[in-house]
């Protein structure tokens, strides 16, 4: 006879797991898009930052190695170099993409309205606050003392270059439990703004919080999110957490200063023992 033995955890959250470009910094996720594009570019190839944002949230050489496998820029690649591109030339341009990205980082390093006042919420809750990235570790070398001058600074950050493998795969939030010594993974909640995002926090079996005004689904600075009409901005919006609850997304906001009550409403569901594996999707 065979059975199944399932465990429902009834506690408290512990930790929140925050995204860094599009969730806490960089307002539209605009830093990656302009590296990705010049690092094309060099090569002969001009992409549009539509077709640079699609796999936003892999590790950066995957996000590469996914551009160039893209139709209609295999198509750019194979009129500029008369062959398919390869592996090698995955590798040449994430080499060049590194420092270019380190140099516009900073350019983008601004905290996005409202980070400050969830961060001071998560630690009223006494939550633990950890992070995960695409970016190499080598930019985040510069992003992080940025980003602790303006007033953020989780108390872990993963990157994709220190684990097996990047976004969908969940070893990132993994190693921030770890590094905090908490589980279960039912108790920590995932934030961000990409698919990939998302992919990572259900993969790792936490509850998870998309967020769609401020990241790269619009892909908009804050300055060109404020000049759109009302109606406009909202179906954008929509449109924008559609795409992230058909990724399983638990919850949607519209930036990370939304995501305090929902904690809340997080809470109360894991005391009824309804975790994140048996959560419903919410709207936004």
């Amino acid at each position: 006879m065979e059975f199944v033995f399932r465990r429902s955890y009834r506690g408290p959250l512990k930790a929140v797991i925050l995204d860094w470009a599009g969730t806490t910094v960089d307002y539209g996720s605009l830093a990656p898009v302009a590296a990705f594009r010049e690092v094309f570019k060099l090569r002969g190839v001009e992409i549009t930052a539509e077709q640079a944002r699609r796999p936003m949230g892999l590790a950066k050489k995957d996000h590469i190695r996914a551009l160039a496998a893209n139709e209609d820029v295999a198509q750019l690649w194979q009129l500029a170099h008369d062959r398919p591109s390869n592996e090698t030339d995955v590798a040449t341009m994430f080499d060049d993409f590194l420092p270019l990205q380190r140099a516009c980082v900073v350019d983008h390093a601004e905290l996005i309205p409202g980070t400050l006042g969830a961060v001071a919420d998560f630690r009223d809750r006494q939550l633990k606050i950890g992070s995960t990235t695409g970016y190499h570790s080598k930019i985040m070398e510069v992003l992080v003392p940025v980003a602790r001058a303006l007033g953020y600074e989780p108390d872990v950050y993963v990157c994709s270059d220190q684990v097996p493998a990047g976004r969908p795969y969940p070893w990132m939030c993994f190693q921030n439990a770890v590094e905090f010594g908490i589980y279960p993974m039912e108790s920590m909640v995932k934030i961000g703004d990409t698919v990939p995002d998302v992919e990572e926090g259900l993969n790792a079996g936490m509850w998870t919080i998309a967020v769609a005004k401020s990241g790269n689904e619009i892909g908009l600075c804050e300055e060109d999110v404020r000049s759109l009409s009302p109606s406009i901005l909202e179906c954008r919006i929509e449109r924008a957490s559609e795409r992230l609850r058909r990724a399983g997304a638990h919850y949607v906001v519209k930036t990370i200063a939304d995501a305090p009550p929902v904690l809340d409403e997080i809470e109360a569901r894991s005391g009824l023992a309804k975790g994140p594996s048996r959560a419903w999707s919410h709207p936004a």
